[in-house]
């Protein structure tokens, strides 16, 4: 069992797998986020969860902000956490993952990112993604494989 550590600042996601034409959406990491840990690679749509706020309504808020789109959110399918050094502090955050679809391809990005793709799951390997989205994309292959599309 590990020791807790109140110097960790602990904080809740909402992740989005947003799915076009069976394709997943990858945003990269601008250098001029604030908040970023990993420049020049790729992440899905999310972010905090805001004290008071529905988590629903982080998602859809985050997903707007960050890619201009309209989504139905679906059934969450993943749970994982990452513990990233942001500006000298150790987090610890714990993201939940959705399932998401929308009608266009057509993102707009925010100043976080600076590049956007659509890509077939199976292939998340072949693009350079955030080391934390390895479990997540593992546990979305596997769950369309028992369940189908």
């Amino acid at each position: 069992m590990s020791e807790t550590n109140p110097q960790i600042k602990i904080f809740t996601a909402t992740k989005a797998f947003i799915i076009h034409n069976g394709k997943v959406l990858l945003l990269r990491e601008s250098g001029k986020y604030v908040d970023g840990t990993n420049s020049g690679r790729y992440d899905v749509v999310g972010g905090r969860v805001e004290p008071g706020q529905r988590f629903d309504e982080s998602l859809l808020r985050e997903i707007k902000e960050e890619t201009g789109l309209s989504v139905t959110v679906g059934r969450p399918f993943c749970v994982n956490e990452w513990r990233p050094v942001v500006r000298g502090e150790q987090w610890q955050i714990i993201g939940t993952f959705f399932e998401c679809f929308t009608e266009s391809e057509e993102v707009v990005l925010s100043a976080d990112h600076d590049d956007y793709k659509w890509i077939e799951p199976k292939d998340f390997r072949q693009n350079s993604i955030m080391e934390n989205l390895i479990p997540v994309f593992e546990s979305y292959l596997e769950l369309k494989k028992q369940y189908g599309p």
